[in-house]
C-alpha cells in the first residue's frame, strides 16, 4: 500500500478507539491505516454497536485535515462502491454512505474529526455478515473470493482516488449508486420523495410541491 502506514492487530477494542488515541498521543500522522481482524467494541453511527468477528475488514484511515467537510462522506461512499465495482460486484449506496449489495448491507462508516485529523472508519462485511434485528446484511464472499489484504489495497487506492476528485464527480457515481432515488422515503415520520444531493452535500426531497434538504438526520426505506 503505497503511501500509507499500516498499523495491524488480530483483535483489538476497536479501531477507531486506537486512531483517536494516537491522534490525542501525538503519534497520528498523514495516511495511516489502523487494522484489525477482529474489535472487541466496535462502533457505527450514533455510537451503535458494530458486530465485528473474525473473516472482515475493519480499519481507520487517518487523514490530515484542514477543515470539516459534509461532502467528505460521499466521496468515502463512492470509494467502496468503486471497490466493489472491481470485483464485478454492483451495489447501492444509502444515504448517507451504507453500501448495499442486493438491497443488503455489507458496508458502514464512521466519520469523525480530531484535532487537524480525520478519521474514517469502514467495516465491510467478507466472509461474514452479523444477524441484525433492524436491517438485512450479506457478505461479500457470497459473490465472488476476496483475499483482505488485497480489497485494503484496492480502498486504499479509490479513497485517494475519490478524496480528491471534483465533487461533480463524486456527486454522479452517488447518484448513479443511490438506493431509493426518485422514491418515497421516510422522514421524521412522514413520506417524502428522494430527489439527489445538492452542491454542498446536502440531501434533497421534496413533500408535494416543496423541496426541502437534509443535512445529517436518517431516513428509513
Amino acid at each position: 500500500m503505497a503511501g500509507y502506514k499500516v498499523l495491524s492487530f488480530d483483535k483489538i477494542t476497536s479501531t477507531q478507539t486506537y486512531a483517536h488515541d494516537m491522534i490525542a498521543n501525538g503519534t497520528a500522522t498523514d495516511h495511516v491505516v489502523v487494522c484489525a481482524a477482529a474489535q472487541y467494541n466496535g462502533r457505527g453511527r450514533y455510537r451503535r454497536k458494530w458486530i465485528s468477528h473474525h473473516g472482515n475488514l475493519y480499519a481507520s484511515f487517518i487523514f490530515r485535515c484542514v477543515e470539516r467537510d459534509p461532502r467528505l462522506s460521499y466521496a468515502v461512499a463512492v470509494a467502496i462502491a468503486d471497490t466493489l465495482a472491481s470485483y464485478g460486484i454492483e451495489s447501492q449506496i444509502k444515504w448517507p454512505n451504507d453500501i448495499l449489495v442486493d438491497g443488503k448491507k455489507v458496508s458502514g462508516v464512521l466519520i469523525e474529526y480530531a484535532g487537524r485529523f480525520v478519521i474514517i472508519g469502514i467495516g465491510i462485511n467478507v466472509h461474514s455478515n452479523p444477524t441484525v434485528p433492524e436491517y438485512k446484511t450479506t457478505k461479500l464472499d457470497k459473490y465472488t473470493d476476496i483475499d483482505l489484504p488485497d480489497l485494503l489495497s484496492r480502498l486504499s487506492k479509490k479513497l485517494d482516488k475519490w478524496m480528491n476528485a471534483d465533487f461533480d464527480s463524486v456527486r454522479r457515481f452517488w447518484m448513479d449508486c443511490a438506493a431509493g432515488l426518485n422514491g418515497l422515503v421516510k422522514y421524521r415520520g412522514e413520506m417524502v420523495e428522494l430527489i439527489g444531493i445538492n452542491d454542498n452535500g446536502a440531501l434533497v426531497v421534496r413533500r408535494g410541491s416543496e423541496y426541502f434538504l437534509i443535512h445529517g438526520d436518517e431516513i428509513l426505506m
